[in-house]
């Protein structure tokens, strides 16, 4: 190996060990290692992007510590998830679990848009074309005279008529 490619290798192993405290790590490997995991699949309330492993955030540190000192005080994986998620709620996790709660906010948009599309259809329905209605007397005088049909106008439209004739 050349010196160049060791002085690399040094330099990203000391990268990945000034990454984490090791005074906050746990003294047993396997425990350390089912922390580290749960740090994955923790999102940073803070970055929202970054799992609470990759966040440098103050409050990431504190999730991180909360996490070890579950898991040295012997909790499960699920007892940690549940404790976190009642701290911080289920929004606090890359994959939260199905509860009729996320059921009910993943599904409530749907059944608003298909009730409007439902609705609409309805409407639309009910006000298609009107429903043509028979004219009154006085309307089919009127469209009479309009026409120039005969001699049927009524006496006021004739001299309406006329009157609108001689002023034009």
């Amino acid at each position: 190996m050349s010196p160049r490619k060791f002085i690399c290798l040094i330099g990203a192993v000391l990268c990945l060990a000034a990454a984490g405290d090791p005074a906050d790590r746990l003294a047993d490997p396997g425990r350390e290692a089912r922390a580290r995991a749960l740090f994955q699949e923790t999102r940073c309330l803070v970055c929202q992007g970054e799992s609470i492993d990759d966040s440098e955030a103050p409050l990431a540190a504190d999730l991180r510590r909360a996490v070890r000192e579950q898991v040295a005080a012997g909790a499960s994986d699920d007892q940690v998830r549940s404790f976190l998620a009642a701290h911080y709620g289920e929004f606090d996790f890359f994959r939260p679990q199905f509860s009729w709660r996320n059921g009910l906010l993943w599904t409530t948009p749907f059944v608003v848009a298909l009730t409007g599309v439902l609705l609409l259809a309805v409407r639309a329905r009910r006000t298609s074309a009107p429903e043509p209605t028979e004219l009154s007397a006085e309307e089919e005088a009127r469209l009479t005279a309009l026409s120039g049909e005969g001699d049927t106008m009524a006496p006021e439209l004739r001299s309406k008529n006329a009157l609108s004739l001689t002023e034009r």
